[in-house]
């Protein structure tokens, strides 16, 4: 017997496991990190030399323009302009600046270097008294322009003289490449010496990441019992002790919510049990009392109409509790039949005298496998709640849409009213909820739509609550349309 064939990992799955993610991420943080360093490094580095180079040049330009200018007598002649520009250039020799002079607004002397090389915007600046520099590029080389206005000795006024000044940056731009070169020579030998920590740090984490992927799956899938075996003291292990911690609060915690949860249900299905039997004999003596309440005095007849409504609005509520106790216990069955679609909506509407209304849309030969019972609830709580929370005219239609055999049953019923709050959309079908919070005591239960909700996914649908193009609220309950017998499910 041979030996088993172990399966080899494909690269693709090498590339994308967790390992490979761990070391390129240890190697992309020690890249990032040696170039932020290299970075900061190049940046304040050259920022010190720029700035030991700009700091000595405009204190040596200003020492050699206070020693020179009081050789000369103002007004300056144009010979004394260059005279004064020369001696200034050879006394900067050892800068290897190029100097211009201009006196009182005239041209630059000499005239080819401050025309074509001193920024416009520095010798404004000048010319309206501040002393100033600025690096800029010539033909791809770096040079400082500095310039200085000239006042009179021993006076802050003017003289009309300003000194111009370009300065080569060659050798500072050199010493700051060098700078960057070695940093980049640096973080490259940091980058590859990463991948050995990052090996280490991927293989230490894996197994228990891996332990934890299960145990998580366990648990989702509702085996709440699952816990993780701990072993070390580091990180991981507390990772798992806290995942057990977690699993078994959870465990508890679910196991509360499904008792109090059970117990919710009893209390509701209980209760409205109870109170069915006392309601019918409370709401027996309210009909006898309504008959005869033309014949009281108003006070009286005013109270029996108000009990004889809170005692309707209380047996509605318990119905609809009783009901909604059905749904939770999986006790609610279908009734399903062969029913005319259209002809089942126009009863619903005639029932309530709705029909003067309610705009229909009824197309005839429209037949559906269906609980007539039941879509008569759906129909009547969603066109009772358009009436009263809406605004008229209501309309209601009935439509088939998709291929055949695939086809499905639409029933939409639309108001012309303000419409629902996109804030509210998602929470109309949510049992006891009411878009206005203030309105804490009203006519409805909040159970309406829920009922609705249930009513149509017992018919394997869907009901969708948006608002129209035009305005107001439309709901749209979307069914199969199945044909056949009644039976049932």
């Amino acid at each position: 017997m041979g030996l088993p064939t172990l399966r080899r990992p494909s690269l693709r799955a090498v590339a994308g496991g967790l390992r490979a993610r761990l070391v390129v991420a240890f190697l992309l943080v020690a890249a990032l990190s040696a170039l932020t360093t290299a970075a900061l490094t190049f940046r304040e580095a050259r920022t010190a030399i720029l700035k030991r180079t700009q700091d000595t040049a405009i204190d040596s330009l200003r020492s050699q323009v206070n020693s020179q200018v009081p050789d000369y007598s103002f007004p300056l002649t144009r010979q004394s302009q260059v005279d004064l520009s020369d001696r200034l250039a050879k006394a900067g020799r050892a800068q290897h600046w190029a100097i211009s002079v201009r006196y009182r607004g005239g041209a630059m002397m000499p005239p080819v270097v401050g025309d074509r090389l001193i920024p416009q915007g520095l010798q404004k600046k000048v010319h309206s008294g501040i002393p100033a520099f600025q690096r800029l590029a010539v033909d791809g080389d770096p040079w400082l322009a500095i310039g200085l206005p000239v006042t009179y000795r021993e006076s802050s006024e003017r003289s009309g003289l300003e000194v111009y000044a370009l300065l080569p940056l060659r050798e500072d731009e050199a010493n700051v490449q060098a700078l960057v070169e070695a940093a980049q020579r640096g973080a490259l030998p940091a980058v590859a010496l990463a991948a050995v920590p990052a090996l280490i740090a991927a293989r230490g984490v894996l197994r228990p990441v891996r332990e934890l992927r299960r145990a998580s799956g366990k648990i989702a899938a509702g085996e709440l019992d699952t816990r993780l075996k701990v072993t070390g003291r580091d990180e991981l292990a507390d990772l798992s002790l806290t995942f057990n911690d977690m699993a078994e609060a959870l465990e508890g915690n679910v196991a509360e919510l499904r008792r109090m949860e059970a117990n919710s249900r009893r209390f509701a299905a209980d209760v409205s049990h109870e109170l069915r039997t006392p309601l019918a004999a409370m709401t027996a003596v309210v009909d006898v009392l309504d008959e005869d309440a033309a014949t009281l005095d108003p006070d009286t007849a005013h109270a029996v109409r108000l009990i004889s409504e809170e005692t309707g609005k209380l047996a509605r509520m318990v119905e609809d509790l009783m009901e909604i106790s059905r749904f939770d216990a999986g006790a609610a069955a279908l009734h399903l039949d062969e029913v005319d679609v259209s002809e089942t909506v126009r009863k619903t509407l005639q029932a309530r005298g709705w029909q003067d209304k309610v705009a229909a849309d009824l197309p005839e030969g429209v037949r559906a496998r269906l609980d007539p019972r039941r879509i008569d609830v759906v129909v009547a709580n969603l066109v009772g709640n358009a009436l009263k929370h809406g605004g008229e005219p209501v309309s209601v239609a009935v439509r088939v849409e998709g291929p055949d055999g695939g086809e499905r049953l639409l029933i939409e019923i639309a108001d012309r009213g303000e419409g629902i709050d996109p804030e509210v959309l998602p929470h109309v079908f949510e049992r006891f909820f009411k878009a206005d919070s203030a309105r804490a005591r009203s006519e409805g239960s909040g159970l309406g739509l829920a009922i609705t909700l249930e009513n149509v996914r017992l018919h394997d649908g869907t009901v969708r609550a948006a608002n129209g193009p035009s305005g107001g609220a439309v709901f749209t309950v979307d069914l199969p349309l199945r044909h056949g017998g009644g039976g049932e499910v």
